[in-house]
């Protein structure tokens, strides 16, 4: 292994919040060996870009959205095979746009009961093909007719697209118990599961719990037994409080939570990753009209809800639910966080150090010694101007330089 030097205008230090000039990294292998003093080695000149930590993405599914996909007829017509070469795509998109790490948060697609998002990340790992180091949930677990079982949305007669146990649907406390285990055996590095209803959910209020109180208590004690955490679409503010009460982990979405949600998040120590960038980037104009009017009624508590969470102090993680937001799009959640009223570098850190202990690593998120090299560029300064984290120019994972444009 031989030593590599990044030369850049500056980089950012997470932790004090400054962009240290210039910017020096020193790296041999996959690890940052050396932050500033003198360049050694091989020098790869960066001119003014501002290195950052590579990013981290909360919630994408990679197995969805992109090149070819049909909406709906999709979820019938695609199998497997064909959804693993478009995720190839995806994944590619995802980690040249800077972000180095993602949990590929819950399948909900026919798959035979294989865990794809688990075989996509061997493979990267592998060094196969192109794309981020994934933290895969498996398949998300959700009662029949929940938010995230994939006939629900398109209202499928009886017996359409029937998904099984081993596919996430579960109903009860045995079988909840059993769904957990399945994706354990099979690689899952935490569980996903649905606590309520959301704004394409054709059944049901939006903030509707799903759940029972008995069910979700049994999905925690089975994760958290074998030491995984559980993260939970969750969207109505009484739904987030049962989630709370049961321990899990991290509440994606959170659009309707109110004061007393927030405050039990805290005391708990609760995350949350809020996709806040649906609110504005989701067409719903072709939607059924009784899912526009619950667009009408989330979306705008949606832009406020973050900041409120974030104010109080909740511990907030960047999340994209993408390909809600395009695959490559993955730092327009950045801006909407900012323009949500959140500054630059609390951004920062939720989308790095906030994102890494959500995933329990301590080996990413800064740029330190004795961390992974996982480092990007952009074009200027990100506590400035949040906006150059969507002009990713140069990528770094593992040691390894996968693109941009120098």
């Amino acid at each position: 292994m031989s030593m590599l030097t990044l030369r850049a205008a500056g980089l950012l230090d997470v932790d004090t919040g400054e962009i240290v000039r210039p910017g020096i990294l020193r790296v041999e292998g996959d690890r940052i060996v050396g932050v500033g003093g003198e360049p050694e080695g091989e020098i790869v000149e960066l001119g003014d870009l501002v290195l950052l930590p590579g990013l981290m993405d909360m919630e994408v599914n990679l197995l969805m959205g992109g090149r070819g996909e049909t909406g709906l007829v999709s979820s019938v017509q695609d199998d497997p095979p064909l959804r693993m070469l478009r995720a190839v795509g995806n994944a590619r998109r995802t980690l040249r746009a800077g972000f180095t790490t993602v949990r590929n948060l819950g399948l909900f697609v026919k798959t035979g009961g294989y865990l794809l998002d688990v075989a996509l990340g061997k493979a990267i790992d592998a060094g196969w093909i192109d794309g981020p180091r994934i933290v895969p949930a498996g398949h998300a677990i959700t009662p029949t007719g929940g938010h995230l079982d994939p006939t629900m949305f398109a209202a499928f007669a009886p017996n359409v697209l029937q998904l099984t146990l081993e596919e996430g649907i579960a109903n009860g406390v045995d079988e909840v118990r059993k769904a957990v285990r399945y994706q354990i055996k099979h690689g899952a590095q935490l569980i996903k599961i649905c606590v309520s209803g959301g704004v394409m959910s054709l059944t049901g209020a939006p903030g509707a719990q799903h759940y029972s109180s008995e069910e979700l208590r049994a999905i925690v004690d089975e994760a958290h037994r074998r030491g995984l955490r559980v993260a939970a679409h969750t969207h109505g503010a009484e739904a987030v409080k049962e989630a709370v009460r049961a321990g899990i982990d991290c509440i994606e979405h959170g659009f309707l939570v109110d004061d007393e949600a927030i405050d039990m998040m805290v005391q708990a120590g609760t995350y949350l990753v809020p996709t806040t960038r649906l609110a504005d980037a989701m067409d719903v104009s072709k939607a059924a009209p009784e899912l526009q009017a619950k667009a009408a009624e989330m979306f705008p508590k949606a832009r406020t809800s973050v900041k409120a969470a974030f104010d109080a102090g909740v511990k907030i993680a960047v999340g994209t639910d993408a390909p809600a937001i395009p695959h490559g799009r993955n730092a327009d959640e950045l801006v909407a966080l900012v323009e949500r009223g959140m500054d630059p570098l609390s951004v920062l850190r939720a989308a790095t150090v906030t994102a890494a202990d959500l995933i329990q690593v301590n080996d990413r998120g800064r740029l330190a010694e004795g961390l992974l090299a996982d480092v990007i560029g952009v074009p200027g300064d990100p506590l400035a101007d949040i906006t150059v984290t969507q002009q990713v120019r140069f990528v770094m994972k593992g040691g390894k330089v996968y693109g941009g444009n120098r």
